[in-house]
């Protein structure tokens, strides 16, 4: 396992937790961009972590970009090759075939938003705060902000958020979709472990399934979804995993996946 400047990360009962440590607020610079996405790859190529974990440590998950790092940037096309970085790291992310969760557990903006959004689900403790201000200096969101939150919240929920630049609560993240779960304050991480354990005992074969139809699926017209769905399922049937998990059903036991 490679050794990380800006993050920590460890692997437990088949769960990796990813900590981004760059004090004081965990900016997306360049070098944390880099490490998330070499993480990502190792992660990727192995079988022993079944659902990973983002948090940020201290009192921020991720507050943004490296604003520092961004005045620097000279024109355009040095913008979109420090935009591309970004955007790579979170498609990898985006398509990791298993499940992944941010436990916010503070101030999460502008590319901590979007950090966010690039997981499959996203618990948050109740003094977490949202939002994307990139508009607030002369900008808009980089990192994705317009297509993935739009499409989780709707556009005039996503709307009110890019526009006023103001950041929201964790309860209003959750009325609008933006969250899945909300918890006391200190326990996020505590909960999206659980979750994760949960998840990591599914079968993988069809967690990825589920996940890859999810993400593929979304934009094609209803029949040709449902008979990608159908192929899958069928697919899967004849599975290790899925005669062991109908098996135990009938015998009423727990299953065992591979």
């Amino acid at each position: 396992m490679a050794n990380y400047q800006y993050l920590k990360f460890s692997v437990e009962e088949r769960v990796g937790t990813v900590t981004i440590d760059h004090p004081p607020v965990n900016a997306l610079n360049r070098g944390t961009l880099a490490e998330l996405g070499a993480l990502l790859t190792e992660v990727a190529g192995r079988d022993d972590v079944r659902a990973l974990i983002l948090t940020g440590a201290g009192s921020a998950f991720v507050a943004g970009a490296d604003i520092k790092e961004m005045t620097q940037v000279s024109g355009p096309d040095e913008a979109l090759a420090l935009l591309q970085g970004g955007l790579d790291v979170l498609e990898q992310l985006d398509t990791l075939l298993i499940p992944t969760i941010a436990a916010v557990n503070g101030y999460c903006l502008g590319g901590g938003n979007e950090l966010a959004l690039a997981c499959d689900l996203r618990l948050a403790s109740d003094r977490a705060r949202f939002g994307q201000p990139e508009i607030n200096l002369g900008l808009i969101p980089g990192f994705g902000g317009t297509a993935r939150l739009t499409r989780l919240v709707g556009p005039a929920r996503a709307l009110e958020i890019m526009l006023t630049g103001a950041d929201i609560s964790a309860q209003d993240a959750l009325r609008f979709g933006l969250v899945n779960r909300v918890v006391p304050d200190g326990t996020v991480v505590r909960e999206a472990r659980k979750l994760a354990e949960v998840l990591a005992a599914k079968s993988a074969q069809a967690v990825k399934f589920i996940l890859s139809l999810v993400a593929e699926t979304q934009d094609m017209p209803l029949d040709e979804a449902l008979a990608r769905e159908s192929r899958s399922f069928a697919t899967l049937i004849g599975s290790p995993d899925a005669r062991e998990g109908l098996t135990a059903f009938v015998e009423k036991r727990k299953p065992t996946f591979q």
